[in-house]
């Protein structure tokens, strides 16, 4: 069981930190090979798709050739098969596992408000820190590749993130451990990332971001029955009605929901009533997993839609053996999902939840719960490193909340020799990226992998 600290310790974490530049140089970290016996895309496409509803795996597919952005957007698992055969250091934390730039932006507070952080924890595990750092970086190089930008500007947005993510670690490292917790709040986080040529798009995002609610949605996607109450549209191949019989299995799993909840929440959802449940595509990496959306109504018709959606094994979970991690029973993937995302983030979605439906787990949160996000590649070549840095600073806040600052401070250290070297590292796999992406098209076109047509 966890426990309080020590006191006083034995070994300061710093000087530990900075011992295992001794074993683990932060100059190896630009070291990348393709490994003997790796799975081509098509192959690992399809390993992924395993479990996920066959008729829409075409969809996935589809998505994942637009671009290489895009593949690795679906790849997590077969970038952490690369990353197992890189080195690590050793000091574990809660990893986002999927940290790429599209998967931080913004959402609402409970009383409103818009904060920004990850928001994507489908793949969360207790693992390497370095595993997020890399996967961040090596997307932004993709990202500004698909924008147009200079490779010069790709390597430096990489870079930028790295240093970000080093000097906000190293600051979280000095303050006292309350003050490290709660640090860099939303409205200093571009200033202390020296971010100001993003505020423009930053702006544009949160305007959108407020309308994007429950009843924004909901106006949008029901129509009103002649009782007053509202039911979902169908709007193929995004949103259908399902039969009532799979409708009643989701609805009915609330009540288990509820019971993973803070008590303080139940008088809240108590003065909800369900009116309806419907499936609904989501994401790139999550095509083909089970999501629904579920309606309910309050006594003035005010709507608030739930998600619930599937919670598969992280992908990350096969790799972290070989990468030196123990990987322990999982009870339940929701509860880790929940967890994870609860460990990471500053704030978090008060109806944050689990449960299970025909066997299988699910998450529960808000859907639009004023949700935003930056597309990274649409950024100007001047915001692309702009965005590097608030999204390594963000990176290192959500990991220092279980591991200690000083010790992924000790191991960083105060030049940029890591900076180099994982944008080094970045450069590198943008363009194993590019050449996995060109392998799926190619299987697409010669019918060894089925894909939405488009492609």
């Amino acid at each position: 069981m966890p426990g309080f600290a020590r006191w006083p310790e034995q070994e300061p974490p710093k000087r530990a930190g900075k011992a295992l530049r001794e074993q683990v140089p932060r100059s190896s970290h630009d070291r990348f090979a393709v490994a003997e016996g790796r799975p081509d895309a098509v192959a690992a496409v399809k390993e992924s798709s395993r479990g996920r509803i066959p008729e829409l795996i075409p969809m996935r597919v589809g998505k994942m050739a637009a671009s290489p952005f895009s593949f690795l957007r679906g790849a997590a698992g077969l970038m952490a098969y690369d990353l197992a055969r890189t080195p690590v250091t050793g000091i574990g934390a809660q990893i986002c596992g999927d940290a790429h730039a599209a998967n931080f932006g913004l959402y609402a507070d409970a009383r409103g408000g818009l904060v920004i952080d990850l928001n994507d924890f489908d793949e969360t595990v207790h693992g390497p820190w370095e595993w997020d750092l890399k996967r961040l970086a090596a997307s932004l190089v993709l990202a500004g590749r698909e924008a147009g930008a200079s490779e010069d500007d790709c390597r430096q947005a990489a870079h930028d993130a790295v240093g970000a993510y080093r000097r906000t670690m190293r600051l979280l490292a000095k303050l006292p451990v309350l003050d490290a917790w709660n640090a860099i709040a939303d409205e200093e986080l571009v200033s202390h990332t020296d971010a100001h040529d993003l505020l423009g798009t930053l702006e544009k995002v949160s305007e959108k971001a407020r309308n994007n609610t429950s009843g924004r949605f909901a106006a949008k996607s029901t129509e009103v029955l002649d009782d007053g109450s509202r039911r979902f549209v169908d709007a193929p191949p995004v949103l259908r009605r399902i039969p009532d019989a799979e409708a009643a299995a989701v609805a009915s799993s609330l009540g288990e929901y509820l019971d993973t909840l803070s008590e303080d929440r139940l008088p809240l959802l108590a003065r909800y009533a369900i009116q309806d449940v419907a499936f609904r595509v989501v994401g790139t990496g999550s095509v083909g997993t089970r999501s629904y959306v579920v309606l309910l109504q309050d006594h003035q018709g005010e709507p608030l839609v739930l998600q619930v959606k599937e919670a598969r094994a992280s992908a990350l979970l096969p790799h972290l053996p070989a990468a030196g991690f123990k990987v322990g029973e999982v009870l339940h993937e929701g509860r880790r999902v929940v967890l994870g995302q609860k460990r990471m983030q500053v704030v978090s979605d008060i109806l944050l939840g689990w449960t299970s439906a025909a066997g299988r787990p699910f998450q529960v949160r808000q859907f639009r719960n004023r949700k935003g996000s930056v597309d990274p590649a649409a950024l100007a070549a001047d915001q692309l490193d702009d965005y590097g840095r608030m999204t390594g600073a963000l990176l290192a806040r959500a990991h220092a909340h279980t591991a200690d600052p000083r010790l992924i401070s000790g191991y960083c250290g105060k030049n940029e020799e890591l900076d180099e070297s994982v944008a080094s590292f970045a450069v590198a796999y943008a363009d194993r990226t590019e050449a996995d992406h060109a392998v799926l098209v190619a299987g697409v076109r010669e019918g060894r992998i089925e894909a939405e047509s488009g492609v």
